[in-house]
């Protein structure tokens, strides 16, 4: 088991991360790191831990390993963390960061506070289904989510309805499941993820309600969506790959035994 571990405690919207920089210090097993210090109770409490690897083609490499151990393909509030921690760490305040999604380009907008922008993949729209009573529109943003449209998001029963849709038959990889309602002149979310739960935030999730709502023409681009964790914008335009934009919050560092 890997210990002496350098780590930098991040979020993006309340979206908790745990960031190892593997240039640095190569862990020998990162799914029982990642169980380990983001446990709330015995570790730091994350979702996530992100993993800043080297890469053959691009600036860096990131891997997101959830919180029970399973990799994701991507993350869009961890990508956020990621480019802060390369703008303060490397000196890049725009970087091209390798996932298994495929390159993502990264832009500091602002660091007082940081704010970050992230190119996320072509929104790529499903057949709409029912999955435990609801209709579903599934998107891929790089990862797999299904949008679920309701009159209230506080109605629903995130800690039962979540782990029934996640683990679905018929998303033998897991689901990522995002509620959407109208508040007032806007729209609020909550989300449901794969590997993690409930989070305050899910940056590429939040892309997917945004695509939905926007292809509907229920909502023009750019996009404020409102999610437990604060506000993330989403610029998107049909046939093109959607913008993400919000903070990344430095919270800490230590060495972790």
């Amino acid at each position: 088991m890997t210990t002496g571990v350098p780590i930098v405690k991040t979020n993006g919207t309340g979206n908790q991360f745990v960031l190892v920089d593997e240039r640095d210090t190569p862990l020998d097993d990162p799914s029982a790191f990642a169980r380990r210090v983001c446990d709330p109770v015995h570790g730091l409490g994350a979702d996530g831990v992100l993993l800043v690897e080297p890469s053959e083609r691009f600036d860096a490499r990131m891997r997101i390993i959830n919180a029970d151990g399973s990799e994701a393909e991507m993350c869009g509030n961890g990508m956020r963390c990621v480019a802060r921690y390369l703008d303060e760490h490397d000196g890049w305040a725009t970087a091209t960061v390798e996932t298994l999604a495929g390159p993502i380009a990264t832009r500091i907008l602002g660091r007082a506070p940081y704010r970050v922008a992230v190119d996320v993949s072509l929104p790529v729209f499903g057949e709409p289904h029912f999955v435990d009573g609801y209709r579903a529109i599934p998107v891929v943003v790089g990862n797999p989510h299904v949008v679920i449209r309701v009159d209230n998001v506080d109605a629903i029963d995130l800690a039962t309805v979540g782990p029934r849709i996640e683990h679905d038959p018929q998303y033998p990889h897991g689901m990522n499941a995002h509620f959407v309602a109208r508040a007032g002149n806007g729209w609020r979310v909550r989300h449901w993820e794969r590997g993690a739960g409930p989070t305050q935030a899910c940056g590429t999730g939040t892309v997917a309600v945004a695509a939905v709502l926007i292809a509907a023409g229920d909502a023009t681009s750019p996009l404020a969506l409102h999610v437990p964790g604060g506000v993330l914008e989403v610029t998107w335009e049909p046939g093109v790959r959607a913008t993400l934009v919000g903070d990344a919050v430095r919270e800490f560092e230590r060495v972790v035994a």
